[in-house]
C-alpha cells in the first residue's frame, strides 16, 4: 500500500522515514519540505490509499480529488482540520491516538510560564542590547493558575505544577469531579477563572465555543497582572485584541505557540516586548516527534492488517 506523507517534520526525520518505508516501501515523502497549496497537495497524494496528515485541511474537496484514499493517520493530536462528516461520506477511516504529545506541550507551557513570570525572556533580550536590567519578575510558586481544558495535556500540566504549590482552577466540558478532588484542584466557571487567575493556560480543541474566546471583553475581565498562555490553537485568541491588550497593558503578558495564520503575517504583534512567541513547537520535541510518527505508522499497520 502506498502512503502519502506531506508532513515536513515527519519526512525530515530519518528514523521515522526508515520505519515507514520498511513496512510501506511504496510510500511518498515530502523530501523537499514543500509547503503545498491545495492542488499541489491533491497531486502529491495522487493514488495513495493511505495518508499521514499533520495540519493539512482534510475536507470534501481533498477527498473528492483523492478518491483512492482509505486511511488517514494523524501526526499529532489536533483534529479541527479534519471534516469527519466528509470522511464518513467517502468511507475514509481517520486514525488517531490521544495524548501522544502531552509531555512535550505541557513542558513548553511550564517553560513559558517561568520565562514570563521571572522576566527571563525580556531581560535576556535587553542584555543582548547592552541593557543591564536586574528586574527578576515574580515567582511562579504559590500563584493561582487557571487551566481551560483538562484532557491529557491539561492533566500533565497539573502534574508538573504540583511542586510549585499553585492554586489550580480548572474548567472543562466533561464532568471529572473525582479527578479534580483527587488532585485538589477547584472547578470553576470560565468567568470566575478569568477574574481570579494570575496565569491562564488553554488546552482545548478549536470549536465554536472557543473560537476567539480570548478577545477584548475577556481580556478586560482578567487581572491587570495576569498572563495568558496559548499552546492549543491560534484562533482561540483574537490576535488583534491580544495585540491591543498587550500594548495597552490590559494584561501583563502572553505567550503563544500557535497563530491564526502560520507563519503569522502580522509581525507587529510578534515584536511586542511582553509577548513570547514560538513557531508551533509545543509538540515538536525530538521525543514527541518520534512518538507521533510511530503512532501514525502503527495505527496504519494495525488497521490495514485488519482489512
Amino acid at each position: 500500500m502506498k502512503i502519502a506523507v506531506p508532513v515536513k517534520t515527519f519526512s525530515k526525520n530519518s528514523s521515522l522515514t526508515k520505519e515507514l518505508l520498511d513496512y510501506f516501501p511504496d510510500s511518498k515523502l515530502n523530501n523537499n519540505a514543500v509547503a503545498f497549496n491545495k492542488q499541489e497537495l491533491y497531486d502529491f497524494i495522487g493514488e495513495s490509499e493511505g495518508m499521514i496528515a499533520g495540519l493539512e485541511t482534510i475536507d470534501e474537496n481533498l477527498l473528492k480529488n483523492c478518491p483512492s484514499l482509505k486511511f488517514i493517520a494523524k501526526f499529532g493530536v489536533g483534529l479541527d482540520n479534519i471534516d469527519f462528516a466528509a470522511c464518513n461520506k467517502y468511507g475514509v477511516k481517520v486514525l488517531y491516538e490521544k495524548g501522544v504529545n502531552k509531555t512535550s506541550v505541557a513542558e513548553l507551557t511550564i517553560g513559558l510560564m517561568l520565562s514570563l513570570n521571572r522576566n527571563i525572556y525580556s531581560t535576556c533580550s535587553e542584555l543582548k542590547n547592552n541593557i543591564w536590567n536586574k528586574s527578576g519578575g515574580t515567582d511562579l510558586s504559590n500563584k493561582t493558575v487557571g487551566i481551560i481544558g483538562v484532557g491529557n495535556i491539561g492533566k500533565k500540566l497539573i502534574h508538573f505544577l504540583k511542586p510549585f504549590n499553585c492554586k489550580i482552577l480548572v474548567n472543562d466540558i466533561i464532568d471529572q469531579v473525582d479527578y479534580y478532588n483527587s488532585q485538589e484542584v477547584e472547578e470553576v466557571s470560565k468567568k470566575n477563572m478569568l477574574e481570579r487567575s494570575d496565569l491562564i493556560s488553554v488546552h482545548t480543541p478549536l470549536n465554536n465555543e472557543m473560537y476567539h474566546f480570548f478577545n477584548k471583553q475577556t481580556f478586560e475581565m482578567m487581572k491587570k497582572e495576569s498572563i495568558l498562555i496559548n499552546t492549543a490553537r491560534g484562533s482561540i485568541v483574537h490576535s488583534g485584541d491580544l495585540k491591543n491588550a498587550l500594548k495597552n497593558h490590559v494584561i501583563k503578558g502572553a505567550a503563544i505557540d500557535v497563530f491564526e495564520q502560520e507563519p503569522p503575517f502580522d509581525l507587529n504583534i510578534v515584536q511586542l516586548p511582553n509577548l513570547i512567541c514560538t513557531p508551533h513547537i509545543g509538540g515538536n520535541s525530538m521525543e514527541s516527534v518520534l512518538a507521533m510518527g510511530r503512532s501514525s505508522i502503527n495505527l496504519l499497520k494495525r488497521h490495514i492488517s485488519m482489512e
